[in-house]
């Protein structure tokens, strides 16, 4: 088990805003403007997006977000890990934190989007080990040679008690 927790934060925060600045720069750097679908803090800080840190000893080393876009589908957003803290298992950690909350809250879908690019190939290859698969673009997102969604089917609880 990695050492560290994992709580809802505020996104607003200033450390906080300071990864999620370097999150912007990063996508931005190796990505085409129009495929950049990064959310900025105030897209963070929306009623329909629950914001987690993973911190150790107090110190912010990596965030994710959950967004809902219905009764049944949600979609992770802002996944991040601080550069320093990056081969530490802290993105697994949050992907898995995100995935049971989103299986806690009934939805029945989990979807992510995420650049094609090289830079991005460390996040594909962890989504994929955890289960996302490549699906059509769902929400806003379009068709990009840029751009792969990816989604997983969310077994609940009550799907297996029933």
């Amino acid at each position: 088990m990695i050492e560290g927790e994992i709580n809802i934060d505020d996104p607003r925060a200033p450390d906080v805003r300071a990864l999620l600045g370097r999150h912007l720069t990063f996508a931005r750097e190796h990505t085409p403007a129009e495929d950049v679908h990064a959310l900025e803090v105030d897209g963070l800080a929306d009623s329909a997006v629950t914001f987690y840190s993973f911190r150790r000893n107090g110190e912010l080393l990596g965030v994710g977000a959950l967004k809902r876009l219905d009764a049944h589908h949600a979609e992770l957003k802002s996944m991040h890990t601080a550069e320093a803290a990056r081969r530490q298992g802290i993105g697994a950690a949050m992907l898995d934190h995100l995935v049971t909350v989103a299986r806690e809250r009934g939805f029945h879908r989990l979807s992510l989007e995420t650049g094609t690019m090289d830079a991005f190939a460390a996040a594909r290859s962890l989504y994929a080990k955890r289960g996302f698969r490549p699906c059509d673009p769902y929400g806003d997102y379009v068709v990009s040679p840029n751009s792969i969604c990816m989604t997983m089917l969310l077994e609940n609880e009550a799907d297996r008690i029933g």
